[in-house]
């Protein structure tokens, strides 16, 4: 009974994520999918760790602990979450909806291919923003708000850009904020905060 209940539960999120990709399909192409493509550049891997190292930077030679401190966060937590995506995504194959078709290609399945197109599942944009900025407020809480707006707005954009299905935004968010978490508590073990301010 249970895994007939989960397997209609995962018919029904295929079809959610299906029906999302038709929704947007149409609007490939045009100048606010072209502008969207542009902002989702800051969730690529390469921005995120020059944005990471340059609070690091900042905080060195400003002599700030704070900014020091909230850039190693960011790219020990982005790492991390990088690292827990790639695990999952070179193990279960699934065809980006743009490149998409049929329903048999939209279905996650065990797989090895490394191919951008055939690794929809899960999102890195996401799970490596998520994951940055939840880092950067623990560090600067009054700006918290701020950070994962942003980076909502960065994973909920691969959805019209057809990068990729909710779904794969969803398990996205999901790595970032576990990564992120095991970090944080991983660095107040550490007590890092006091090593830093000795």
């Amino acid at each position: 009974m249970l895994t007939k209940s989960l397997s209609t539960a995962g018919e029904q999120l295929i079809d959610f994520d299906g029906r999302t990709h038709r929704f947007f399909a149409p609007y490939a192409g045009s100048p606010v999918i072209r502008a969207l493509d542009l902002f989702s550049k800051l969730g690529d891997q390469p921005e995120l760790r020059v944005i990471a190292g340059g609070l690091i930077l900042a905080g060195i030679f400003g002599r700030n602990d704070r900014l020091l401190r909230a850039g190693a966060r960011m790219i020990i937590a982005h790492e991390a979450a990088t690292l827990a995506k790639d695990s999952i995504k070179f193990n279960i194959d699934r065809t980006r909806p743009r490149s998409a078709n049929g329903r048999k290609a939209k279905k996650p399945k065990k797989g090895n291919h490394t191919a951008k197109e055939k690794t929809s599942f899960p999102s890195g944009h996401s799970a490596g923003a998520i994951a940055a900025a939840r880092a950067f407020s623990r560090e600067f809480p009054e700006y918290g708000t701020a950070a994962m707006a942003k980076a909502g707005l960065l994973a909920a954009a691969q959805v019209p850009r057809c990068a990729h299905y909710p779904t794969d935004v969803a398990a996205g968010i999901t790595i970032g904020l576990a990564a992120e978490a095991l970090i944080s508590a991983a660095w107040d073990a550490a007590e890092m905060d006091a090593r830093s301010r000795a």
